[in-house]
């Protein structure tokens, strides 16, 4: 039995959840701060409720605090209505929050009034932003309740309730706000979900190799003494032959795989080796889990 121990500790479970808060409050500030300086003046409606608010400032000078709060907060109690209590204190926390910071940082000058600059770079802050926001597993509320609500009660995927929602804001902001924005916007939305990519899985430097090869033990140990990496055998089939093969399956730094495909091919030139990314590896040899 592991004894605990005495003081705090990041891995501990208080820890982890102090550790999820701080994500939580941070990931909101930089999305707030990105919301300010870079999409609200030059009217990027980039979906979400921030894209609403957008729309709404523009339209009828509304402050997008008070907007995002006034949509948020009910979207928040529906969602624990129809969807169960499964979202908790943080996505409250959150919900409740980036509108906080909006309104604390609605005096600071834009960053740019280039509008592409101002998609590109609010699109990538309000990425990081909510992938670290989603890294304290939580979220920041908002149209991602209402998607969830509509997948629950309809046959669509969530995905394409999602895409649907920000895109009716995008359009809106297109026939409200001007052609240019609804383009603008698509920009900003795009960078976000890639950058939100790279904070929840980073940047893919590892490899994944599948090696079919007759000579398997050679390979194998080669691999093992030689690049010192591990290697996991699999059974497969031939699908023409029928006969079983040996699969090995080895993942490797990026860096590491000219050195492999070297190694396999000096011993077997007739082997088959397939290398995919493997975008989040955890274990021995790589990140360590927490």
């Amino acid at each position: 039995m592991v004894k605990s121990k005495k003081g705090f500790n990041l891995r501990s479970g208080l820890g982890r959840t102090i550790l999820e808060y701080v994500y939580i409050l941070i990931g909101s500030a930089i999305i707030a701060t990105a919301f300010n300086v870079f999409l609200l003046p030059n009217k990027i409606a980039s979906g979400g409720v921030s894209g609403i608010s957008t729309i709404l400032k523009v339209l009828f000078n509304l402050t997008p605090a008070y907007v995002q709060w006034a949509f948020n907060i009910p979207l928040f109690i529906a969602g624990v209505i129809f969807l169960g209590k499964q979202f908790g204190v943080k996505t409250l926390v959150g919900t409740i929050f980036l509108p906080f910071v909006i309104l604390l940082t609605q005096h600071i000058e834009p960053a740019t009034h280039n509008p592409l600059l101002a998609a590109i770079f609010g699109g990538l802050f309000i990425g990081l932003g909510l992938g670290i926001v989603f890294r304290g597993k939580a979220s920041t509320g908002g149209t991602d309740l209402a998607a969830q609500i509509v997948h629950k009660y309809t046959n669509l995927s969530l995905g394409l309730c999602v895409a649907v929602i920000d895109g009716c804001i995008v359009i809106s902001a297109a026939i409200f706000l001007n052609l240019e924005s609804g383009m603008y916007a698509l920009i900003a939305l795009f960078v976000t979900s890639k950058t939100i990519d790279l904070v929840q899985i980073g940047f893919g430097r590892s490899k994944m190799a599948l090696i079919i090869t007759s000579e398997e033990e050679l390979v194998k140990n080669a691999i093992i003494h030689e690049l010192d990496r591990g290697v996991t055998k699999l059974s497969g089939y031939g699908g023409y032959t029928n006969h079983e093969k040996g699969v090995l399956m080895c993942v490797m730094d990026q860096s590491e795989f000219s050195f492999l495909r070297d190694i396999v091919l000096s011993i077997d030139s007739s082997s088959f080796v397939i290398v995919v990314d493997a975008t989040e590896v955890h274990g021995e040899g790589f990140t360590v889990l927490t």
